[in-house]
């Protein structure tokens, strides 16, 4: 009796164990890039944060929770940064960040999609965003149409600045304890 109890509880902490080594939960190391580009603009977001909860063999229980900061923007201009910033673009005050959660994950033949609500300028619409997994590294591109979240539509901005604005980042990550 005692040698079956003794299995019981040394199974239990193996399979505590087993939980802990393979935690899916991930935190975003400072070393992120959201990189954005379209005609005469171009630019990064220098605050990202989020929650990431990730594993390849169960995308099922996968999901992200992910926002950037509007007054993050950099474009390597002042000026730039300032209107983009403005309530002729992002409105910043009214909308201070940009957020993605995912609702459903998938295995591709390149890699992965995340399909989820994109919400910028308080308009949400359901994206799907293609990326990679390599060596806790999440990488992809996507492209929005700027003038489906309201983004600089006042008359003539299509002329000096492309509708498809591309987005292109490389997220680092590490298990979160």
């Amino acid at each position: 009796m005692k040698k079956l109890n003794l299995v019981i509880v040394f199974g239990f902490i193996i399979l505590l164990s087993a939980f802990t080594i393979y935690n899916t939960n991930w935190k975003i190391d400072d070393n992120f890039n959201i990189h954005f580009v379209g005609t005469k603009v171009e630019g990064h977001f220098e605050k990202f944060k989020g929650k990431v909860v990730f594993d390849e063999n169960e995308l099922a229980t996968s999901k992200f929770s992910l926002v950037a900061e509007v007054e993050s923007i950099a474009t390597g201009n002042f000026l730039k940064n300032y209107h983009a910033k403005s309530d002729k673009w992002f409105d910043a005050e009214k909308y201070p960040n940009i957020s993605f959660t995912s609702s459903k994950f998938s295995k591709t033949t390149k890699g992965y999609e995340v399909v989820g609500l994109l919400n910028i300028h308080g308009v949400e619409k359901e994206i799907t965003i293609p990326f990679t997994f390599t060596n806790a590294i999440f990488k992809g591109n996507f492209s929005v149409n700027r003038l489906d979240y309201r983004i600089g539509t006042m008359e003539g901005m299509s002329k000096k600045v492309s509708n498809e604005i591309k987005i292109d980042f490389s997220v680092p990550v590490t298990r979160s304890k």
